[in-house]
């Protein structure tokens, strides 16, 4: 049991190292040497002994940002009680894990960018990101039928909110002054609008 602990951690603290290389540095960059300097390793080999190469640890790493925006974004919307605090606290929440974790981000977009087509992680990624797309679209139209939103496409309006907040991840990356709190509040209070009954 201790064993497998401390392997865990180590496979963590490499990961952690490997995001904030990535985010600094970039993909190409993002060598086994730097990697193990950043997470104050003697070695390139306690890496290769914890992955069976960079694309094992990319895929990892993608995992890992995924897993961070879940547990911060998740609490925010089942704190809610209604439709549209829910969409609230998701659009503000999915933008505000900027900031709150600065280089996950940046790491993810890079990672992303210079992944094959057929590589596992990114399907892996897209195939997650296209089951929670349509679970959102499901209870949108649920808030729909409840006369909790106006009607319209579910599955537009969805897709206008996540390429919104792509967009954020985008800009933030670029733009050093980027205010996550500010962004994700404007962008909730226009989808808010967007989904609004006229009678409320």
């Amino acid at each position: 049991m201790e064993a497998n602990s401390g392997s865990s951690a180590r496979r963590a603290q490499i990961v952690a190292a490997a995001i904030e290389v990535i985010a600094d540095a970039g993909y190409a960059k993002a060598s086994f040497a730097r990697i193990a300097r950043q997470a104050g390793l003697s070695s390139t080999g306690m890496i290769s002994y914890h992955f069976a190469g960079k694309d094992d640890l990319m895929r990892e790493v993608v995992a890992e940002v995924a897993r961070v925006a879940e547990a911060y974004v998740r609490p925010r919307i089942e704190a809610q009680g209604t439709p549209s605090g829910r969409l609230r606290a998701f659009i503000e929440a999915s933008v505000e894990v900027i900031a709150a974790y600065p280089k996950h981000m940046p790491a993810l977009v890079e990672v992303l960018t210079h992944l094959r087509d057929d590589d596992p992680s990114r399907h892996d990624l897209v195939s997650t990101q296209v089951a929670a797309m349509d679970v959102q679209v499901e209870r949108m139209r649920e808030a729909q039928q409840a006369g909790a939103f106006r009607e319209f496409d579910p599955r537009v309006m969805v897709t206008a909110i996540r390429g919104a907040i792509d967009s954020a991840v985008v800009r933030a990356a670029k733009d050093p002054d980027f205010d996550a709190v500010a962004w994700g509040r404007e962008l909730a209070d226009t989808f808010d609008l967007a989904t609004r009954r006229a009678d409320r």
